[in-house]
């Protein structure tokens, strides 16, 4: 049993910085879960304090149930991955892949061996056991830092990052191929990142985070389609969600360059908020093509188009306001050219002002964003 339980834990350095405020995460055993965030919010504390590497200031970690914020990082059964690979310079790769269990573990060389050809195997680095890691390519290296992590059989394995340092084709060899080993091994694996498509491609569940706390917790599809709060609207796609900022008045959402007419039962639903301002969010995906006579029509005038790959992003703007749109690569328009766009009700997002909660996602309503750190 690998479950890891975070109950409120906390991270002071002192009394003016907080990296990480009243964490509280159930990780089920066997899950692919993966912690993601901007440069600096607490994501790499977490994994540190799983690890044992950073103390904790407050609360509770339970590995596999046991309570382990007295025990040494090596006695906690996780293998982490760090960004920067960390293999022995001076040692070939069947000796970065070994060391480890041979100081580490009381198992004789014969199943140690058998450990490292299984990992070896799975990772394809058969002919690559004699070199040393400065004659690997980044690609290799990050392998033989998994196979060192693999050949323990560890409860859980930690991630920190170990995509960074690759090119951009091949880190989606390597997710694709991270992915394939977790579902193999069926290990709890906790990955952080600062890259939401690696979040959103690799995650049984994401974790949000900013500036030391949980925004959203859930499938990568409840972040992107139900994002609880201003922050995980904007922090997740690509591009960015587009924000208006608008006033409520009955069934009229009006801003300085746009007005929205709404239904009258999400009218409702906006009264009973009591909300009179707001930020009203559409992701570029979500914009159509329209006439001016079309409901909810905006005129706009496309600033920038930036063809990448398949897509379009089309840059546009209306009065002082600017928002993106995304369409098909095979759309093609001239810029200063005039567009008319519109979006369906269904795909909008609205936000409080004060304090950027999503006003339209039920927060009583049951989804996998809810989690529970109940002591095991």
């Amino acid at each position: 049993m690998s479950r890891i339980v975070l109950d409120s834990v906390s991270k002071t350095y002192d009394e003016e910085t907080t990296a990480v405020e009243s964490f509280d995460l159930e990780i089920q055993d066997g899950e692919f879960i993966t912690i993601v965030g901007p440069s600096g919010s607490g994501k790499s504390t977490v994994l540190r304090m799983i690890a044992g590497l950073e103390t904790i200031t407050g609360g509770a970690i339970h590995i596999g149930g046991q309570l382990v914020n007295d025990v040494q990082p090596q006695d906690r059964d996780i293998a982490m991955v760090f960004q920067n690979y960390a293999l022995y310079p001076h040692m070939t790769v069947e000796q970065n892949l070994s060391y480890g269990l041979e100081l580490t573990s009381d198992l004789d060389a014969e199943t140690i061996d058998e450990r490292v050809t299984e990992a070896v195997e799975m990772l394809g680095i058969e002919d690559q056991l004699s070199k040393k890691p400065s004659q690997l390519s980044g690609g290799q290296q990050q392998r033989v830092a998994t196979g060192r992590a693999i050949v323990r059989d560890p409860a859980a394995f930690l991630m920190d990052e170990p995509l960074s340092n690759l090119d951009a084709k091949l880190r989606t060899t390597m997710r694709t191929e991270l992915q394939r080993l977790q579902e193999d091994l069926e290990t709890t694996t906790v990955y952080v990142t600062h890259d939401q498509e690696e979040a959103m491609t690799m995650s049984d569940r994401v974790v949000v985070i900013n500036e030391g706390a949980i925004q959203q917790v859930g499938t990568p599809r409840e972040v992107f389609a139900q994002p609880t709060n201003r922050f995980v609207g904007e922090f997740i796609g690509s591009p960015s969600m587009n924000f208006f900022d608008v006033t409520i008045s009955g069934t009229t959402l009006s801003g300085n360059d746009i007005s929205v007419s709404v239904s009258e039962s999400l009218a409702t639903r906006l009264e009973d908020a009591q909300i009179q301002r707001g930020h009203l969010g559409i992701r570029p995906e979500h914009m159509r093509f329209a006439n001016v006579d079309d409901r909810n029509a905006i005129s706009a005038v496309l600033d920038v188009q930036e063809p990448v790959g398949d897509d379009n992003y089309l840059y546009l703007r209306t009065g002082d306001t600017e928002f993106t749109m995304r369409v098909l690569g095979s759309v093609d328009h001239e810029e200063g050219d005039s567009i008319t766009v519109a979006f369906d009700e269904s795909e909008i997002h609205l936000f409080d002002q004060t304090t950027g909660r999503n006003l339209l996602v039920d927060p009583s309503a049951p989804t996998t964003t809810e989690t529970s750190a109940e002591t095991p």
